[in-house]
């Protein structure tokens, strides 16, 4: 197994004025608010990604900057609370991921910097007017999921080759996914595939929609969702019982004992990300900071997983993949 190494989050307090100087305090450090949409098992290593690239920036925690951390763990309600706790404390700039979180912090505020990583349409989903002129204080990082839903269709066919119905499972009431979900079924539909969509309001549904495929699909398309990624481990666990072959866009889902992933290379993401809030921390305006698109995109293939299911990966497949976990 190849596992690449990641950074581990170091958190650095303030040093303790000495008594002659608490007469002045110090000028209030930049504050980024952090609003990671997950839990933090699955946000711990990316925005550990996000804040050592600002550190090669100069901006260090409790130094040049203040970086308040807060995890929505999926739950709309949550990504409401954190997101008018941001404002009301009125940081200088607000980091997040998905669609949901970046549209609850636009409808919150339209004068705090946004910056986004991980939205599958930042413009379908009316977060920005254009990627080149994003206009307003939001701009960030596109996740391409969208673009990419019938490359990972075409890489299940290639393992699962008797495929002829798919299960789409995404998250009701996330944009991204549902944008995501469409261009799912008009790729399937081009191949002849009979696709159906499992809808997922919350992780109370995530079993009864299991339980309701078995037996009627062939393989399960996953749309990318904060909900679906923080419920990876028991969505990974009732697939493999189920013996489904399954495909996701995050690698995330994968190492917890997905079968495959295809999507953006996420450490690039967040580093290219903690580089536009550099920016404007720099003084550039969010309305003048172009969106930008990933140039880098990972398959990652879990073998176990593989092997569990009864399900034999083509080496012709294997040696295109740019992890294979053994």
């Amino acid at each position: 197994m190849h596992r690449r190494p990641f950074l581990t989050l170091l958190g650095a307090s303030a040093a303790a004025w000495p008594l002659a100087a608490r007469a002045q305090q110090p000028a209030r450090l930049p504050t980024i608010g952090v609003l990671a949409p997950a839990t933090s098992s699955v946000e711990s290593q990316r925005v550990a990604l996000f804040v050592q690239r600002l550190r090669e920036l100069g901006w260090i925690d409790g130094r040049t900057i203040a970086i308040e951390y807060r995890f929505a763990e999926g739950r709309s309600e949550r990504t409401a609370e954190i997101v008018a706790e941001f404002v009301r404390r009125n940081v200088d700039v607000i980091f997040t991921g998905g669609t949901p979180p970046a549209l609850a912090a636009k409808q919150a505020t339209a004068t705090i910097p946004i910056v986004f990583v991980f939205t599958a349409d930042p413009i379908g989903s009316g977060l920005v007017a254009s990627l080149a002129r994003p206009g307003g204080n939001v701009t960030g990082m596109s996740l391409q999921s969208i673009d990419t839903a019938g490359k990972r269709i075409d890489l299940l066919r290639e393992v699962v080759p008797a495929l002829r119905r798919l299960a789409i499972l995404g998250e009701v009431g996330n944009p991204g996914s549902q944008l995501e979900i469409a261009e799912a079924h008009a790729a399937a539909r081009s191949l002849g595939l009979a696709a159906t969509t499992f809808a997922i309001r919350g992780v109370e549904d995530i079993g009864p929609a299991f339980e309701s495929l078995v037996g009627r699909v062939d393989a399960i398309y996953v749309a990318a969702s904060p909900l679906l990624t923080s419920n990876r481990t028991r969505i990974n666990t009732l697939a493999t019982g189920a013996r489904l072959p399954t495909i996701y866009v995050q690698r995330e889902y994968v190492e917890a004992g997905g079968l495959i992933s295809y999507g953006p290379n996420v450490p690039d993401l967040l580093r290219r990300a903690a580089e536009l809030v550099d920016k404007i921390l720099r003084g550039t305006k969010p309305a003048d900071i172009p969106v930008e698109q990933p140039t880098k995109f990972e398959l990652v293939v879990n073998l176990t997983t593989a092997k569990a299911i009864g399900l034999t990966i083509p080496e012709t497949f294997l040696v295109r993949a740019d992890e294979v976990i053994e």
